[in-house]
């Protein structure tokens, strides 16, 4: 891990989807040591700072990877970059996923740019001989991340979309329901708007799942000090306790799926 961001020169840029786009660069892993799944990076861009998922983890060719959707200013100028151009980055932080999983059935559940991270634990689960449904959930086909590459790392993809355009018409929740109509599973990873994974959180408890999900705050410092990310009734930092909680944590917090706050500290 660096406190310092690294200037590193963004090597690929790939255009997942209409809205998102994903940033290929080297990173030193004898360095700054090894990212695992779930965890993320601070991106700088010379002007500002914003925590960014890691989408790829790529140990034997020292690369790594950040999947960025257009919602802002910060994200809209990552958008303007040109392969050659350089972002700072500093990290890895937080609480990843458990990546100790070997020989067992997994279901893995990202929405929109949720799949981010999960793209990034279902090939780290694959490496350790587990078999892993994926279910890729947004609104409509175009917005789907991931699919050419997930099909061909062998795990088995079930996407769904709003709009019924491609795959299971309808949202993650009512997929997974149907998916635990004829399957079981030893465990589950989740990530994605956060009332959808309120329902996926509900849906695997009354199945027995133990699980994983990925929290998302407003955070500033990365390191726990400022205490922007806290979440209210456990004083929880979602920087550094998260952003990946199992379930019997996600229990604790109250306002999972129910409410947020902004940079002012208002909820939203």
């Amino acid at each position: 891990m660096n406190d310092v961001p690294q200037i590193v020169e963004i090597n690929e840029i790939i255009e997942e989807t209409p809205t998102i786009k994903t940033f290929v660069f080297d990173w030193d892993m004898d360095k700054f040591g090894v990212p695992s799944p779930g965890e993320f990076v601070m991106v700088w861009n010379f002007h500002n700072e914003k925590p960014m998922s890691i989408s790829l983890i790529d140990k034997e060719n020292s690369r790594m990877a950040i999947s960025v959707k257009n919602v802002g200013e910060f994200s809209s100028q990552l958008h303007d970059l040109k392969v050659g151009d350089k972002i700072g980055i500093r990290g890895s932080y937080g609480n990843g996923f458990s990546n100790d999983l070997t020989d067992k059935k997994v279901l893995a559940i990202g929405g929109g740019v949720g799949m981010a991270p999960i793209n990034a634990i279902v090939s780290d689960l694959l490496k350790k001989g587990n078999a892993v449904d994926v279910v890729p959930a947004a609104v409509t086909k175009e917005e789907l991340l991931f699919m050419e590459s997930l099909e061909k790392s062998g795990a088995k993809i079930h996407p769904c979309t709003d709009d019924g355009s491609f795959g299971f018409e309808g949202f993650a929740t009512d997929c997974t329901v149907s998916l635990l109509e004829d399957n079981s599973y030893d465990f589950a990873f989740v990530c994605g708007p956060e009332i959808m994974m309120k329902g996926i959180y509900e849906i695997l408890e009354d199945a027995g799942i133990s699980a994983e999900y990925s929290l998302e705050r407003y955070m500033k410092c990365a390191l726990g000090i400022c205490g922007q990310c806290c979440v209210d009734n456990t004083g929880w930092r979602i920087c550094v306790e998260g952003p990946v909680f199992k379930n019997e944590k996600i229990e604790e917090i109250s306002e999972f799926g129910k409410y947020r706050r902004n940079a002012a500290g208002i909820k939203q």
